[in-house]
Formats: C-alpha cells, structure tokens, sequence
C-alpha cells in the first residue's frame, strides 16, 4: 500500500518511455538521465526486470491495448511487481470503467492514454494524455503545403496540447509514436520532445525499431543520439517551473472539443504558426476574468457557447474589446472518434477566419513579435507571481536558426537565454516601440528567452 501511494504522488513527475527490451542490463541505458518511468508492452512483461526497475527507483507500467483480451492482462500486473497500468487506445467506458475499479482495488496506477475524444478533462487523474498525434517537423516534398502566413506549414500537436493545459490541472502525456517502417534522424525526436515540453506537457519517448536495435547494441551513434534526446528531456526537467507559466498574450481564443479544440492543425495552430501569442479558454472557463488581459478574442463557433457563455463576450466587446466569430451559420462539424486533424472542407472555412484575424491583427503585438522564425514555434508565457515573461522556441527544421529578432510588451531589467548544450547566457535589450527587443545569435533544438521584470 505504501509503494501505491508514493508512485501516485510522485505521478506528475514521472518521465515516460516506451521501453524496447525486458533484459535488466538495458536499465543502464537510462541510468543518468531524466527518465524515470518505462511503459512496457505485454510481450516483454517481467517480473526480473520489474525488480530491477524498481530496485533503481524506476516506475513501471504494463500497457494494456484496447482490442485485446484486456481484463486477463490486468490480472497478470499485480503478480508481475508492475506499478501501474497504461490503458491505450479506444475503450468502451463499460469495460475502461471496469479496468480503472480493477486496478484501483489492486493498488495499482492507472494510466489512460485513449483517442482525444475520449479524454477524461472534467476527471481528478493526475496525468492525462492520448495515443493520438502528429509526428512534429516541417512537411517536405511533393505534399508540402504553406501556412496561412506564408511560411512552411509545420506538423504540430501544440495547438491540442496548449487547449489540453487549460482545461484540466492534470500533466499531460503524448503518446504517438514514429511512423512505422520508417529510421528517424536524431532530429525528429528532438522536435517531438520540445513540440510537447513548450506547452508544458511531456512526450513519452518512443523510438523506432531501428534505433531501438541498435541502442541497445550499444552502437556508438545510437548512444550519441540518444544523449542528445536525453539531454534536451533534462533541460525542461530542470526547469519544471515553467510548467507552471501561464500564457502571456492579448489575443484569447474560445474554443472547446465540439468546436476543434481536440484537432491539429486548426485555428491555434494556424495563430502559433504565426507567432502570435495567444490565450486558449475553453466554454467551461470562459469568465470575465478569462478575458481580463485580452484586447481581442476569436470565437470559433458562437453555436458552442450557451447563454451565459454568450453574455460574457457581448461584456467583452462593449469594454471595447474585438471580437471575430466563424462565418454565420456555419458550426463546427463533430469531429469523429479517430480524427486528430481537420478535414479539407473545415480547413477552408477556418482558413476564412484566419485570413480575418490576419487582417485585424495586422503588424500589431499581441505579447510579441519574431523575426527570421519561419522553420520554428513558440509559446509566451508568464510566471505565477508575474516577475518573468517566459518564451519558448522550438526549432523544427534540422539545422540550427541564426540571427532570431524578439520584441516583447513590456519593460525588463535582465534577459538570460537558456539552452540544452549548455550554461544561459546574458542577452543585451534595447527600445522598441512596442516594449523591448532582443537578438538570439543561435537557436539548436531548442531555447527559452527568460525576461525578468
């Protein structure tokens, strides 16, 4: 009983890994690094290396796959020393019901990583999350498309992730894992682990079955790579505080998971594509206090929000705030079960929306402005206690972004850049007419801009 109390304590913590092999010497793999919790398929389930495991201070779960025979997996973990179960994958809320009372009653974690749809936000679990995503990077060849601004469209589950940040309190995990068939640089799993970290969530470390064989041979390139994911996973975790940062933007955007607010590639991505900060606020939150920091706001489907919800933006708009509603009549179409992007007609009538927005907003700074960021994302945000403005970058091209311009609202006394190869450095502002102006020689995987007032 006392072990299930301190795995569930220490739940928000935990750095996750699909792991690839049930030998215990494949635990030196992970010794000094951030991970601390190794999510194990049922074909290498063992009772020897959960020992080890835990021997080492290392959380295990059994995954339990919808489609299987999953109420005779879960009876075999108790016996199995595991420390929870992981349930992935799209159960009928009879049988989840069924596994959650199970493992419960068993003094086991659980775990749910179901289809986005089916996310449990209105729940007390201490870690949410789904199986569900895109794999981050920028789309290449013959099916490239532009975003909306012009630049390369980037691949990103930020959007789902910031909406997911400010509709529950629980840390969020994203599951999805390489394409199949298919060797990765070292580059792309960068750009999964800071396409989740930036908005405070975690990605649960999947490697393919290339990188898999070849780590645990020990060879010389797949150890180097792997230091280099391991490497940017500890600088976030040594900066946990950041999670705990508010968004820092004058432009809000109500939403919620009947109007998009679960798919990639819709209106958040399209603003984050942009680099203009914004403020997700789901229907349930949306207050006169959700509203109190922001000039504009963009409701996607005004048929979402009830009357309450509806009072709340008419305040808005008669403070003197701007308001922009998807086309009339128009409503969000429900999206299905296993849908995590938008379909072609959706995105043009979304594409409408943005090109208004874009209008609106024009050259003005909504928390900040970037310059020479095209291959890149970023994500404002504010401390608790309101000393720091916080600005993540993540880079998703494979080489590294020179010569990045930041103006930011506001006036601040010290700047430092933080970076994953290495101390943070100072970095010298001047006067800018919308506030204060920074220049970032270099930006590999990823930076955080950290200004202090």
């Amino acid at each position: 009983m006392l072990a299930a109390l301190i795995v569930l304590a220490a739940m928000p913590d935990l750095v996750p890994a699909r792991w690839i092999s049930n030998d215990p010497k494949s635990l030196d793999l992970i010794r000094d690094t951030p991970v601390n919790c190794l999510l194990i398929e049922q074909p290498l389930w063992s009772v020897r290396f959960n020992d080890e495991a835990a021997a080492r201070g290392i959380t295990t779960l059994g995954v339990i796959h919808a489609g299987s025979d999953p109420a005779a997996a879960a009876q075999k973990l108790p016996g199995l020393h595991f420390a929870g179960a992981v349930l992935e994958g799209d159960f009928d809320s009879d049988t989840s019901d069924r596994l959650r009372r199970f493992l419960t009653d068993s003094k086991l974690a659980v775990i749910e990583l179901p289809v986005r749809a089916k996310i449990r936000f209105d729940s007390n679990a201490p870690i949410l999350g789904s199986f569900q995503g895109v794999w981050p990077g920028v789309e290449t060849g013959d099916d490239a498309k532009a975003a909306p601004s012009g630049a390369p469209w980037i691949d990103t589950n930020t959007g789902f992730l910031r909406f997911a940040r400010t509709a529950t309190r629980a840390t969020i995990w994203i599951a999805n894992t390489p394409p199949p068939r298919t060797a990765m640089p070292v580059q792309r799993y960068l750009q999964a682990v800071a396409d989740a970290a930036i908005t405070g969530a975690r990605w649960v470390v999947a490697l393919d079955e290339d990188f898999s064989r070849r780590l645990l041979a020990r060879d010389a390139q797949a150890l180097q790579d792997w230091g280099r994911i391991t490497q940017l996973l500890r600088y976030y975790e040594e900066h946990r505080e950041w999670r705990d940062a508010k968004p820092f933007a004058q432009l809000a955007l109500v939403e919620d998971a009947s109007s998009g607010a679960l798919l990639s590639g819709g209106i958040l991505d399209m603003i984050a594509v942009k680099h203009t900060p914004v403020r997700p606020v789901p229907n349930s939150r949306l207050t006169k206090d959700a509203l109190v920091a922001s000039k504009m706001a963009v409701n996607v489907d005004p048929s979402s929000l009830n009357d309450q919800q509806k009072e709340v933006l008419k305040a808005f708009t008669r403070a003197g705030g701007t308001l922009l509603t998807g086309p009339p009549g128009w409503k969000f179409p429900q999206p299905r079960n296993d849908q995590i992007t938008l379909e072609k007609d959706d995105l043009k009538k979304l594409d409408e929306i943005w090109r208004e927005l874009n209008s609106l907003t024009g050259r003005k700074n909504l928390g900040a402005r970037l310059f020479n960021v095209s291959s890149m994302l970023s994500n404002l945000l504010e401390s608790a206690d309101g000393r720091q403005v916080i600005l993540h970058l993540a880079n998703y091209s494979d080489f590294p972004v020179e010569n990045v311009t930041v103006h930011v609202l506001g006036k601040y006394r010290e700047a430092k850049l933080y970076r994953p190869e290495g101390p943070p450095l100072p970095v010298t502002g001047y006067e800018v007419e919308e506030g204060a102006g920074y220049d970032i020689d270099r930006v590999g995987a990823a930076a955080t801009l950290v200004l202090t007032r």
